[in-house]
């Protein structure tokens, strides 16, 4: 345990701004599961419904510095292209189809 005032303030800073970053980073982590789930399933209009909240929700952690900006930025890229991919993979077996 700390001694000084001023550790023992730190300690008290520390475990609020730990809670409250975990609490960021497991919305993160549903947001992008949910995400991915929905593209798995095929469901492309709440895919693009929802890709807007996972955005919102990593800008956040980014901002708040929970996550790295590069990090935040390479999640969004990595769902986007999975869900243009979504969108290609209609196209081709609609041309299968017919």
């Amino acid at each position: 345990m700390p001694n000084l005032k001023t550790s023992i303030k730190d300690l008290r800073q520390n475990k609020r701004r730990k809670v409250y970053n975990d609490r960021l980073r497991n919305r993160i982590k549903k947001a992008v599961k949910k995400q991915n789930s929905l593209v798995t399933e095929g469901k492309k209009p709440d895919a693009e419904k929802n890709i807007k909240n996972v955005y919102k929700v990593l800008d956040k952690a980014a901002r708040k510095n929970v996550i790295n900006k590069g990090k935040a930025a390479r999640t969004k890229s990595h769902l986007t292209k999975k869900l243009k991919t979504l969108s290609q993979d209609n196209v081709k077996t609609a041309k299968k189809s017919s």
